[in-house]
């Protein structure tokens, strides 16, 4: 058994009713462990379900009412924090999702608020950040400098009263990847949502959403952003010339049609086909068990490897991960499964 069962209770919602119990105990796990419990309530509603189930599954529908309006507090927070810059507030990601009303955003579970401002308004925008509550997250000096040098965002940062994570982008890949989209594309065509927040265009939201899907880590919750993807491509309503002009500006194009081959597979109504070489997303998108537990280890360090390639170059890397290596063995600090520098657990990432 793999999480293609839970691929085809999202794409035919119809399909569940069949399943025995095991199979339900087997969906429920993936979709907790792929963070699409929420969605997958949403796309179930109004079915006769299992009792048990769709107790289940109606507690996910009410969490997910939470995280959306928790989302968005956290998004007007920002907003306030950063009123007056005279910047965009441009939205990503999830939070985008929910705020504009988009298919992704139902029942989609969201975690850290992420914005993309422009690069040049960095230092403006972290010292309104800090000075409404926001503080770093236990801060080394090699991570500090690792990301205002190299990356795509600043250190992430924490409200030290309401615990919600803040990452500031200044772009949507790191600066050492080997795509390299325009930034000022991206900011230039935002979209107003009015009060002072934006998302990006419709082109844009599907871009960013395939670079974070397949050119900046090692697919490890992919199936969510799959999903993330499809909902985005399903409600694309511009044109297909329009997107992969875009695509071919940002440093995309093959990533887009890869994830659109990807997409259309798992979640399209004729299950598509796809490439020879389209089958190892397949297999690691799909690397769950009956207990949710990712399987596929060597798929899987395939994977990350890959993710390491993609981010920076051969020498940087080894540099990057020897630095690290140490500091683990030193200080017990970890490194994040995609090689970035690593945060704490939850619990650790509390103000000093």
């Amino acid at each position: 058994m793999n999480a293609l069962l839970l691929a085809k209770a999202l794409r035919d919602p119809g399909s569940v009713l069949s399943l025995g119990s095991g199979q339900w105990n087997a969906l429920i796990a993936m979709a907790r462990a792929e963070q699409l419990i929420g969605t997958l309530a949403h796309r179930l509603a109004g079915l006769p379900l299992p009792s048990a189930a769709e107790r289940l599954l109606k507690d996910a529908r009410e969490q997910a009412v939470f995280v959306r309006r928790q989302a968005l507090w956290e998004a007007e927070r920002a907003r306030v924090a950063l009123n007056g810059l005279g910047i965009p507030v441009i939205l990503l990601k999830g939070t985008a999702y929910a705020a504009a009303g988009l298919k992704a955003g139902v029942g989609r579970s969201i975690g850290d608020l992420d914005i993309l401002v422009p690069r040049q308004a960095l230092p403006g925008v972290e010292r309104a950040l800090l000075a409404s509550g926001w503080e770093w997250v236990k801060p080394d000096p090699y991570d500090d400098q690792y990301y205002r040098r190299w990356m795509h965002e600043l250190p992430p940062l924490i409200h030290r009263e309401r615990d919600r994570m803040i990452d500031v982008h200044h772009t949507i890949l790191p600066l050492t990847a080997r795509q390299r989209p325009d930034a000022a594309a991206l900011i230039g065509d935002c979209v107003a949502l009015g009060h002072g927040l934006f998302i990006l265009s419709p082109e844009d939201r599907v871009l960013h959403c395939v670079a974070h899907l397949l050119a900046d880590g090692d697919l490890a919750g992919g199936l969510r952003n799959l999903w993330d993807l499809h909902c985005l491509l399903e409600e694309y309503e511009g044109d297909q010339q329009r997107l992969r002009a875009r695509a071919r500006m940002h440093g995309l194009a093959p990533h887009l049609a890869r994830g659109q081959r990807l997409a259309a597979f798992l979640f399209g109504g004729g299950g598509a086909p796809v490439r020879l070489s389209d089958r190892p997303y397949v297999a690691r998108l799909l690397a769950r068990d009956e207990w949710g537990r990712e399987t596929r280890p060597f798929t899987r360090l395939a994977f990350y490897i890959r993710s390491h390639w993609l981010r920076m170059p051969p020498l940087m890397l080894a540099r990057h991960l020897w630095i690290k290596s140490g500091s683990r063995t030193l200080t017990g600090q970890r490194t994040s499964h995609d090689g970035r520098p690593g945060l704490q657990p939850r619990e650790e990432r509390t103000a000093p």
